[in-house]
């Protein structure tokens, strides 16, 4: 009796640890979550990439417009798992690379001879420098849309290791590289969506706060407390792409308090850019404007709300005003809603007095855009604060952008995805 309860025993934790396996193996998730915080000091945000073998927490700043993930590989970075290609080999040219890179010092991550060379790019400063194209695991999160699911691994993500100074001037402190959601054949989304299979998709709700806001890589739904799916509320406009793998979207017109503001934003006037249209950005803290549409649009704004008494400006901003006389809303601030109006029936990039204003310093609150000079290469730039607390879902496979409204007319936030609950 007692042998066969043992048996019977064994046969059940063999099946079990059988099954496990085979799960591990045939499991395909549809979707990724990546949680990524906002740095107070440099108004960037970053992820929480994890890498390596062991695996280590590989903070980075967040590049929508980026090419690829790069990580500072001089300094304690150890891993079993680590391969660098060979020159010409095709994964160098899966990455762009025809560059056979040296290196003059002994070999170590980073550092081997007869690899392959790519510039990685600092995208505060411009400033780049040559990297080496490596390979490691990246562990992500997978989601059924409403919280983390268990992790899954890529064993051979490819991205590239740059010298370390690429992490000095405007970066936050302890970030330890870049990750890049640009239309390349390496950036993070374009990997995931390989490897796994699901549609080429990605969705970005960043929170103005210092807490854990969310990046969905995969399809929908994208669910916040207290069970709102932001994926039902998208609407859509045409996602133009540069050569580089950029995001464009094109402005149409703009609206101040329900009225269009008297602007030359014509096909003439934005097709000098390289793509033509306005450039999405994550690393550009406000929206800027072409000289000649910023003092449009300043002039225009503080017209709409010549009752509320103006103050001396605060450096980078034109327009100022005592915050005692502007009231608080749920939407923000109360003041005239922007709208940038985009191409699609009734699609507009509303921007409330939360995405607006900024508290500039204590009782001043200021018009949250920047002159973006005279002749800037694109006359219009989206920054970061006016897409905070509101899900962009970059359809790469449609060639469309969808928005959501502003979290706060659901009377919620991009922080408040479950990342607590894992099931």
């Amino acid at each position: 009796m007692a042998t066969t309860l043992h048996l019977l025993v064994f046969f059940i934790i063999s099946f079990a640890f059988v099954f496990n396996s085979e799960s591990e193996k045939t499991f395909r998730p549809r979707s990724l979550v990546l949680p990524v915080q906002k740095d107070g000091a440099t108004g960037l945000h970053v992820a929480k990439i994890q890498k390596r073998t062991p695996l280590q927490q590989l903070p980075s700043v967040v590049d929508l417009n980026g090419r690829f993930l790069w990580a500072d590989c001089e300094h304690n970075y150890l891993s079993s798992t680590y391969q660098a290609p060979r020159c010409h080999s095709t994964l160098c040219s899966k990455a762009g690379s025809h560059y056979c890179h040296t290196c003059s010092t002994s070999a170590r991550p980073g550092c081997h001879n007869n690899t392959c060379g790519i510039v990685a790019v600092n995208p505060v400063t411009r400033h780049g420098a040559i990297g080496e194209i490596a390979s490691d695991v990246l562990s992500i999160q997978s989601t059924q849309g409403s919280n983390p699911g268990p992790l899954v691994k890529v064993p051979s993500f490819l991205f590239t290791c740059a010298p370390s100074f690429l992490l000095q001037n405007g970066f936050p402190y302890g970030a330890q590289g870049v990750v890049g959601f640009g239309h390349t054949p390496i950036a993070l989304p374009t990997q995931l969506a390989s490897h796994f299979g699901f549609p080429p998709k990605f969705a970005f709700c960043l929170s103005p706060d210092p807490v854990n806001g969310v990046i969905f890589i995969g399809d929908g739904p994208y669910i916040m407390l207290p069970g709102i799916d932001l994926s039902q509320s998208l609407r859509f406009t045409p996602l133009t792409v540069s050569p580089r793998g950029e995001y464009f979207i094109e402005v149409t017109s703009i609206k101040i308090n329900g009225k269009v503001v008297p602007l030359n934003i014509s096909s003439s006037s934005i097709q000098k850019t390289r793509v033509g249209g306005t450039l999405i950005s994550t690393t550009a803290p406000y929206t800027a404007f072409k000289h000649s549409i910023y003092t449009t649009l300043v002039q225009f704004f503080a017209n709409e709300l010549s009752q509320v008494p103006q103050v001396t400006p605060i450096s980078p901003f034109a327009l100022c005003f005592n915050a005692q006389n502007i009231t608080s809303t749920r939407l923000g601030a109360g003041v005239p809603t922007i709208e940038l109006m985009l191409h699609g029936p009734n699609v507009s990039w509303s921007i409330f007095g939360a995405n607006s204003m900024v508290m500039a310093r204590p009782g001043v609150l200021c018009l949250a855009f920047v002159d973006g000079g005279l002749n800037p290469l694109n006359d219009i730039v989206i920054g970061i604060y006016q897409f905070q607390d509101k899900l962009l879902q970059f359809d790469l496979a449609k060639s469309r952008l969808g928005l959501s409204p502003t979290l706060l007319s659901y009377q919620t936030t991009c922080g408040n995805f479950n990342f607590t609950s894992t099931p």
